[in-house]
């Protein structure tokens, strides 16, 4: 459609995505199968021959499903996955590019073992090579401009797991599990250790293959349900999870840019610890089914940026963050329609996530970037006839917290943005409607095909993707903001066929 446009620079420019998935699987006999999937995806954006970038994903998924025996069961999987972003900038005598990517080695043992009718353990282990580029940029210039690049990163994620699921009773069920994971942070590199205002204390150089830094962390789960009666049943948990990569963001919104670190020897893994406690009802013999969760989460070794960080191709990333804690609750309600010719589910959550980081914020909770006070979503679906599907879908949340400027200051005749409290102000609410139409062309035991059409966002809303405050070019003396939104209708004609 761009090059429909009379403008030159638009309808030089390029803008498309796509995704492919791929899944195969053999049966070998009746013991053995083999899985094999992939996804490739990517998302290009073009400006006439002066700017490009484009990200995207590939997996490939190897899986061998064995029946042992009539109790034990194994999945056996090989998984690569490659995330990656790059960035061409061509301003005539300079021809620069930026690449970063993220790629991971995983292998991954499950076993399942029935014992009894009412019991089941599972049990197993991964191993996962991280291989990270958080940066490079080559500049092809007659001017004297070197190019960079940032340190590679290494890591080796190794962790095994025991659960069993036991139903002792008809209204009595439990499943409790322990999980230890170890994360080593592998060479080559030089490493930093830095003091609390973020000083450079020392420098160790590691070669290829050495041990630079083990974290070795728990994650034991333990989750009861209790059956009130044939239709309700009471559900309780407790989960401690760990993250060892880790998001280092200043932008008002996700940007595929977004720099990944993993844990070092001064960023920890992160831990969150999660207790729930469910209400679960079904209504009208099974038709309609009701639930109301309530969680509360404790986090550690939270990772934030200092005021006026550079995170963006800085050697020494490490030294402009600070560390603490966070937490984050809430409520989730749940109501969907199962059957019928009209289907579909409301869901609402109110739920508040925040920080607490010594140097951010006088050492206040603050709200994290992802912290969204309500968020709704409604779903319906009606079947006019065989042939025949009509969908629709509305969703709100409230904007993303993110830090403005308070004011503005000058220096050497300079404007610059004075900023006051972490993540003080709100994106604008973002909402919109879905509307879809599904023809069914041909449904077949061996085959079916259907045509989706679909107009995303019906109403138009504008909803903010960056906010960005610049001088008012009538009046310098005046700060304007400016809002960015990338799409209002995008109309949808797909395809579908299986066979």
């Amino acid at each position: 459609f761009l090059k429909l446009s009379p403008d030159t620079t638009i309808n030089r420019s390029i803008l498309y995505f796509y995704d492919l998935n791929a899944k195969a699987n053999i049966r070998l006999n009746d013991r053995n199968r083999v899985y094999l999937s992939g996804y490739f995806g990517k998302d290009v954006l073009g400006l006439d021959k002066i700017f490009g970038f484009d990200w995207g994903n590939a997996t490939a998924t190897f899986r061998w499903n064995r029946i042992v025996n009539e109790k034990l069961f194994s999945n056996t999987s090989l998984i690569f996955s490659n995330y990656n972003y790059n960035i061409h900038i061509d301003l005539g005598s300079i021809k620069a590019k930026i690449i970063s990517r993220i790629q991971d080695y995983n292998f991954k043992q499950d076993f399942e073992y029935y014992p009894a009718s009412d019991s089941r353990i599972r049990f197993g282990l991964n191993s996962i090579y991280h291989r990270i580029i958080p940066g490079a940029i080559t500049i092809d210039s007659d001017l004297p401009i070197g190019d960079l690049e940032l340190n590679n990163n290494y890591a080796l994620e190794n962790a095994v797991y025991l659960s069993h699921e036991y139903k002792p009773a008809s209204v009595f069920g439990i499943e409790y599990g322990f999980r230890l994971s170890a994360f080593t942070v592998l060479g080559p590199g030089e490493f930093y250790r830095y003091d609390n205002s973020g000083k450079a204390m020392d420098t160790t150089t590691f070669f290829s293959g050495d041990l630079v830094k083990t974290y070795i962390r728990p994650e034991p789960r333990v989750a009861i349900s209790f059956m009130l009666g044939p239709a309700s049943s009471l559900k309780a948990s407790f989960t401690r999870n760990i993250q060892n990569l880790h998001l280092l963001s200043n932008s008002t919104s996700g940007n595929p840019t977004d720099l990944w670190i993993p844990s070092s020897l001064n960023v920890q893994p992160e831990t969150a610890n999660q207790v729930s406690f469910g209400y679960f009802r079904n209504f009208n013999d099974n038709t309609w089914e009701f639930s109301a969760e309530a969680y509360y989460k404790f986090f550690n070794h939270q990772i934030d940026y200092k005021d006026g960080a550079e995170l963006n191709f800085n050697q020494m990333v490490e030294s402009q963050l600070l560390y603490g804690h966070g937490r984050a609750y809430g409520l989730e309600l749940f109501l969907k329609k199962r059957y019928g010719r009209l289907n579909g589910w409301i869901g609402y959550t109110l739920a508040r996530t925040e920080k607490k980081i010594e140097g951010i914020n006088d050492g206040k909770y603050y709200p994290a970037k992802q912290d969204r006070t309500h968020d709704v979503s409604v779903v319906a679906i009606y079947d006019i006839s065989r042939k025949w599907t009509l969908s629709a879908t509305w969703v709100y949340n409230t904007g993303n917290a993110v830090t403005f400027p308070s004011g503005k200051y000058q220096v050497d005749g300079r404007i610059l943005n004075y900023y006051t409290e972490r993540n003080g102000y709100r994106m604008p609410a973002y909402h919109r409607l879905d509307l879809g139409a599904t023809y069914f062309r041909k449904r077949t035991d061996k085959f079916e095909s259907s045509w989706s059409f679909s107009i995303y966002n019906v109403y138009g809303r504008e909803n903010a993707y960056v906010i960005d405050f610049r001088e008012n070019p009538e009046d310098p003396s005046v700060t304007q903001a400016v809002r960015l939104s990338l799409f209002r209708w995008v109309p949808s004609v797909t395809y579908n066929f299986k066979f």
